[in-house]
């Protein structure tokens, strides 16, 4: 039986400060012994700097990765299904039950139809979790930041055709930001896509942005501690 107690996190997350948001997808670099290695880093870096830093893990990872740091972990996908009847589903329930404190939703690589989407996100504040949607335009964003009965807690923008590339959103497409920041409303919005520098995050912030989603240009780097000290550098 699984307990329904809130699960507790030592470093509270400070709402007054930027998030930065580590999706490690499932490169090689980030599975397994890597993906503690760089959920440390990721928590070493938080204590210098006093930032939100939170990881969004593979699903074979959650339990080994959030035993062992106090930052926020989250899945890269959840399912609306409940306990019971239903197979090869991310349930949130378990995943709660390791102390996985929310989860990405409608990645450009994982998309989900909205109705879901809408349900997935209900479940998530059902159970107390952050729920972080990806939107790959102001358009989708804005419907998104809609939902009737329950909003997101973060709205992540990403242009898909700039996701993993060399240059980001804040780049190529700042007015992108904009118009989401003012579709969106009172919904957080994180910006993502291309992230890679620290002029990358002072660009987003400064268009009103709460913080940055980023995956390969963090995981894939040589030294992950000095890419993110380098990326948030003079960022309060």
């Amino acid at each position: 039986m699984f307990s329904m107690q809130k699960p507790q996190i030592t470093r509270r997350l400070d709402p007054s400060k930027p998030f930065i948001v580590l999706n490690f997808k499932t490169y090689k670099e980030s599975t397994g012994q890597n993906a503690i290695k760089l959920a440390r880093i990721a928590e070493k870096v938080q204590e210098k700097t006093g930032l939100n830093f939170m990881v969004c893990c593979q699903a074979i990872d959650l339990k080994d990765v959030a035993s062992t740091v106090k930052i926020p972990v989250y899945a890269q996908h959840a399912d609306s299904d409940v306990v019971g009847k239903s197979t090869g589903a991310i349930v949130l329930e378990h995943v709660r039950h390791m102390n996985i404190q929310g989860s990405l939703l409608n990645h450009s690589e994982k998309r989900i139809i909205i109705k879901e989407i809408e349900k997935t996100v209900i479940r998530l504040k059902e159970l107390d979790m952050v729920s972080i949607v990806c939107a790959k335009d102001y358009i989708e964003a804005k419907k998104i930041a809609g939902f009737k009965l329950v909003k997101p807690s973060f709205i992540a923008i990403e242009p898909p055709e700039l996701i993993g590339g060399e240059v980001s959103v804040s780049e190529a497409k700042p007015d992108v930001i904009q118009k989401s920041v003012k579709a969106c409303g009172n919904v957080n919005v994180l910006v993502g896509a291309g992230i890679k520098n620290n002029n990358d995050l002072k660009i987003a912030l400064k268009h009103g942005v709460k913080g940055v989603l980023l995956a390969s240009h963090f995981v894939l780097a040589t030294d992950p501690e000095k890419f993110l000290l380098d990326l948030v550098k003079d960022v309060v």
